[in-house]
């Protein structure tokens, strides 16, 4: 029996220590704009609350116990009897009440500031000062629409700092749930309406989370729910928009070599085309947008979102992809790749950058 609680313990205390691992910028404790700011000031201030409710009762339970020990009063005495007293029972119905709203008005107020999307819908709006972002959420991906610039983008977020960015979210297949935990959220991604929000990203704070930061998706959604990440880029107001210029003024970059050139002709006669677009500025419909835009695919960091962006792990998903994500949408839509044709659709992919 110790034996047993000696590793019950030594898995309680594993849990703590790993509660705190991940990536710096993947937790809500390390805000990096004001929606976060004013979200981590009521997190900070229910648990103080909290904390403080617990102390009171401990210290008062504890009270009583020492005070009236049986061994220290005896057996037969029965201590005085508050029940009906009218100043305790003010005393204890006023101060939960005063501690509710020391909560509650903090929480409203921030609720509707932050609730208040209506720049989004102006019919009439200058996308340099109030930006959207269509976001669609698949089985399990993210596309990110800048409907202002004509851009359409996949897996990494590229935002401007130090401004509102407004976000108009759905889903195309299940419920999923967009958050950037140290910027803000989450929100629901639904099937059946569009869900708006806002964040704001601190041109300071951002630089010390390095090249990216993270987001994930909040709500289970399948087998590779714990996959579903995007990367978030922040920007300083001119850096993006020397971004969206780029982005627009796109031109597909010619394959140098034979073996991008097999590679393109195998990526057109295997149909990737009919799911993937290659190029930012994505005119289809957004039904027929059922896969990732690789228009920047040469750039990224991650494969699939998950795996660093290499040769190895760029071949493993193209000849493999449930083995990265179970129950994707992209596994057995396509015939086998032997190693040859592998090669080839990496050299091509690689080539696919911003020029």
């Amino acid at each position: 029996m110790i034996r047993k609680w000696r590793v019950y313990s030594l898995f309680l205390l594993l849990t703590l220590v790993l509660a705190g691992c991940g990536e710096p910028y993947l937790s809500t404790l390390r805000p990096v704009g004001e929606v976060a700011d004013k979200q981590f000031f009521l997190t900070v201030l229910s648990t103080l609350i909290m904390v403080l409710v617990v102390i009171v009762v401990s210290i008062i339970f504890f009270y009583v116990i020492i005070k009236f020990k049986r061994s220290k009063v005896g057996e037969d005495t029965i201590p005085k009897q508050v029940e009906g007293n009218r100043n305790l029972e003010i005393t204890w119905t006023a101060i939960p009440i005063l501690l509710l709203i020391i909560l509650v008005v903090p929480v409203v107020a921030y609720t509707l500031e932050l609730g208040d999307t209506s720049a989004m819908d102006k019919k009439k709006r200058d996308p340099e000062k109030t930006l959207v972002v269509n976001v669609r959420a698949s089985l399990y991906w993210w596309e990110f629409e800048y409907p202002d610039y004509g851009i359409v983008t996949s897996q990494e977020l590229i935002v401007p700092t130090d401004q509102k960015v407004y976000f108009k979210l759905k889903a195309s297949d299940v419920k999923h749930s967009f958050w950037i935990p140290s910027a803000g959220g989450k929100i629901d991604t639904n099937t059946d309406n569009e869900n708006k929000f806002y964040l704001t990203f601190d041109s300071k704070r951002t630089k010390d989370a390095g090249e990216y930061f993270y987001g994930k998706c909040a709500e289970l959604c399948g087998p590779s729910h714990a996959l579903m990440d995007f990367k978030v880029k922040t920007l300083s107001q001119d850096e993006f928009l020397g971004w969206t210029k780029k982005m627009t003024d796109y031109k597909k970059p010619a394959s140098t070599s034979d073996l991008a050139l097999e590679g393109e002709k195998l990526f057109k006669e295997k149909n990737c085309l009919s799911c993937h677009a290659v190029e930012p500025g994505d005119e289809r419909p957004e039904a027929a947008r059922t896969a990732p835009n690789l228009a920047t695919f040469g750039e990224r960091t991650k494969v699939a979102g998950i795996k660093d962006m290499n040769k190895e792990n760029v071949k493993a998903w193209l000849k493999d992809p449930e083995s990265f994500k179970p129950g994707n949408k992209m596994t057995g839509t396509y015939p086998k790749l032997n190693d040859s044709e592998a090669d080839a659709l990496y050299e091509y992919l690689k080539g696919l950058k911003i020029q």
